[in-house]
């Protein structure tokens, strides 16, 4: 998840911009700074945060997880395993890094299965409804 480009400036975004891209509120994202999950990359002169593509997709991981219920720290965890195994780091750190990705994404997995099951239910129910519906 980086923004260096050789020979290229890094685009900064403003907050707006930014939650309109990630479809987080503006609150959401300020709160996600407060707790440091992610951080912008820079302030402007007038103080106002600047985020970079690469922060808009840290955004864009915490915004799939938190449906499936992961937890602040587990957000936290799960962005800095993955910068660890986008890095050239080796040793125990990446051992960790590789077996924390693992688990969230067989955690995943498992939350996608319980979601398809409770949206056939409610596609379920919607047909059954759909013959007793009065629409006039």
């Amino acid at each position: 998840m980086t923004d260096r480009l050789e020979g290229s400036a890094v685009r900064h975004m403003q907050i707006g911009e930014v939650a309109e891209r990630t479809e987080l509120s503006i609150k959401t994202i300020r709160h996600y700074d407060e707790v440091g999950l992610v951080r912008p990359s820079e302030r402007s002169a007038g103080g106002f945060r600047l985020y970079t593509e690469t922060d808009v997709q840290r955004l864009l991981v915490i915004r799939r997880m938190k449906p499936l219920g992961f937890t602040l720290d587990e957000m936290r965890q799960l962005l800095d395993s993955l910068d660890i195994l986008d890095s050239s780091r080796s040793g125990e750190d990446r051992e960790e890094a590789q077996a924390f990705v693992t688990d969230c994404h067989a955690r995943a997995e498992e939350s996608c299965r319980k979601l398809r099951r409770q949206v056939a239910y409610a596609e379920e129910l919607t047909a059954l409804l759909a013959d007793h519906a009065t629409t006039d």
